[in-house]
């Protein structure tokens, strides 16, 4: 086996593994998995959007104690997003998640280890189209790392307008044009698999 081959093996398993929380998802992760099937690259080469689609990993914070998500108010996309990046070629997607986390927000990566999630290893998978210049298809895996919001002093104020802390259970409340479209979904999930953790309120 090919390095490609063990490297394209290893996304499908990290997909495969990821428990859907809706039709939605379920829907992505079949949708990816059959993207990672065939021979289409997978690694962004060129920007912005070449090829279309590529690959991303995002990651939540999630201030374990207080249920609280951190969301970035991303210049290009002009939403709020999680954090994250592109995927490079030879490049795991948890390393995507500790290099980007260092680059865009000062810190160290830590996965959350809070049971229900999944440590260095996504939790949620997306298909979506972006917004703005370029305009291409991001093939997103969702990380949560666990880390307080003392952790969070800085960020890339060169890509991020600012920073905000929301409550994972008040994220359905935010504007839908303002938010990654999955977002909502994601906050649901997340909810589903801490609540036992934070209790009802």
């Amino acid at each position: 086996m090919t390095a490609a081959t063990a490297s394209r093996q290893h996304l499908v398993d990290l997909v495969d593994n990821i428990c859907p929380w809706d039709e939605t998802e379920r829907a992505h992760r079949q949708t990816v998995l059959d993207w990672l099937a065939g021979d289409a690259p997978i690694h962004r080469t060129a920007k912005p959007d070449v090829p279309d689609p590529h690959l991303v990993s995002y990651f939540v914070v999630l201030d374990e104690t207080r249920l609280e998500v951190l969301l970035v108010a991303h210049r290009k996309a002009g939403l709020w997003l999680p954090s994250g990046g592109h995927v490079e070629p030879g490049e795991d997607p948890w390393q995507t998640v500790v290099r980007e986390c260092r680059e865009e927000l000062r810190v160290a990566a830590a996965p959350s280890r809070l049971p229900g999630l999944s440590g260095d290893r996504p939790f949620f998978v997306t298909v979506t189209r972006t917004r703005g210049a370029g305009p291409h298809t991001d093939v997103s895996l969702w990380y949560v790392l666990g880390l307080p919001r003392s952790a969070i002093v800085s960020y890339d104020a060169a890509e991020f307008d600012g920073i905000r802390w929301v409550r994972v259970d008040e994220v359905g409340d935010e504007p839908p044009d303002a938010l990654d479209p999955h977002l909502p979904r994601f906050a649901a999930k997340l909810l589903s698999a801490v609540r036992p953790l934070g209790g009802s309120s």
